[in-house]
């Protein structure tokens, strides 16, 4: 028998949270800039430090500013099962993303505590580095180096936009914050749950509060460089230019032609599109664009990798171009366990869920490669994320924290076993 902490959860704390959150990094039109290690995000996590000190949770960061927070459980020597998510942002990114996983994790400890129940085994709440992949590429940076998939150096060194490198942001950070005790990378999970927003329109259109995530698709990541030669606009006749605009825009249509397919299922996306020298009168000489793919078919995106390395081979020309991988995250199914708890947890408490693959990327992709994984989705309005007008109710957001208490409760147990 499971005793459930959802008489305990404080849905005025939790609702007051939320909003102190969403304060942090305002932009005044109904969202935030909250990218990752800028001042909004350090306000952020010393918000969530703060909180955290207040019930004497011990503190850890790691090398690459994953933060920890630890609940102790009753039993010695267990691998404690962890839950939370992410509180950078988009540019233009809204107040629920990522945020709310963090949220409902913590909401969870305090709400064990109000109720008086131990557990077995240690619970703990985690925040990501760098899971937007907004400022310092690639995305779920930070649980890509957790896991030992991204090695620690290669993302210390990364050079945002700004001119700042990760190592450099995450020495400010540090010395902002609070000290927290060090922890190793990759350090032995029980299990990982992860609570958020759907960002999609199923669960909404459903009329389903609980989304039993049954895994992810697959993602590739990478940066495609145009390069061509600068010259005069008004000079230069049109068979001896090299113009990297030019074939930086043949290539991208190409991309898009190769993606389309008959079922809608294959995702390609241009996020950035950087144009050098970037003056009226000079012809680029140099295009920078980001690429991301994404499909729930491991051979499809072998295909689609395939497709678009031929096509900066042949089409660029008079021109050249090079294609550097920022990130390859496999299609991901989450284990039957964990998978199955969420589904019990959710018909349990009387909430209408429905199975559903994520077609986002989030930081339990990564985390499925240590250990036992799965997610929570609640529905969000029109299915509308990375946008300011993001929103979900505050009823949904509770009931995936009902669900979140019950699966980590589960997990919690000694006996709990987790298999694929």
């Amino acid at each position: 028998m499971i005793e459930a902490p959802a008489g305990k959860i404080d849905v005025d704390r939790f609702r007051a949270r939320h909003e102190a959150m969403a304060a942090i990094g305002a932009t005044g039109r109904g969202g935030i800039d909250r990218q990752a290690l800028t001042e909004a995000e350090i306000e952020a996590r010393a918000l969530v430090i703060g909180w955290a000190r207040l019930r004497g949770y011990a503190l850890s960061v790691d090398p690459i500013g994953n933060l920890f927070i630890r609940r102790p459980g009753r039993g010695g020597g267990f691998a404690p099962v962890l839950a939370g998510s992410h509180l950078d942002s988009q540019p233009n990114g809204g107040n629920f993303d990522g945020v709310y996983g963090v949220l409902a994790a913590l909401e969870v400890l305090e709400a064990l505590d109000d109720g008086g129940i131990e557990t077995d085994r240690p619970i703990e709440v985690v925040v990501w580095t760098n899971e937007e992949g907004a400022r310092f590429q690639p995305t779920t940076m930070g649980s890509a180096v957790y896991v030992g998939a991204l090695p620690l150096q290669q993302a210390l060194a990364v050079r945002g936009r700004d001119g700042v490198t990760v190592s450099e942001a995450l020495a400010c950070m540090l010395r902002k914050l609070p000290h927290c005790a060090d922890r190793a990378l990759a350090t032995p999970l029980h299990a990982y749950v992860e609570a958020h927003i759907e960002q999609g329109p199923i669960l909404e259109s459903a009329r389903r509060k609980i989304g039993v995530v049954l895994g992810i698709q697959g993602l590739r990541q990478y940066a495609v460089t145009v390069e061509g030669t600068e010259a005069h606009a008004g000079t230069t006749p049109r068979l001896r230019r090299r113009d990297a605009f030019v074939a930086a825009r043949r290539i991208a249509a190409e991309f898009d032609r190769v993606a389309t397919d008959a079922k809608d299922i294959a995702r390609l996306t241009i996020g950035r599109f950087d144009v050098s020298p970037g003056t009226t009168n000079t012809i680029p000489g140099k295009v920078t664009m980001t690429v991301d793919v994404r499909h729930p078919d491991e051979h499809e995106l072998e295909r689609l990798d395939r497709a678009i390395r031929e096509i900066c081979r042949e089409r660029a020309q008079p021109c050249s171009a090079s294609i550097e991988t920022l990130l390859t995250s496999r299609t991901v199914n989450f284990a039957t366990s964990v998978v199955d708890a969420v589904r019990e947890e959710a018909a349990r408490l009387g909430h209408g869920a429905l199975d559903i693959m994520s077609g986002a990327t989030h930081d339990a992709a990564f985390l499925a490669r240590l250990c036992p994984t799965g997610m929570i989705f609640v529905p969000c309005r029109d299915g509308v994320s990375h946008n300011e007008a993001e929103y979900t109710s505050l009823e949904n957001m509770v009931a995936g924290v009902e669900v979140l208490a019950g699966v980590v409760q589960r997990l919690s147990r000694r006996e709990a076993g987790v298999g694929a």
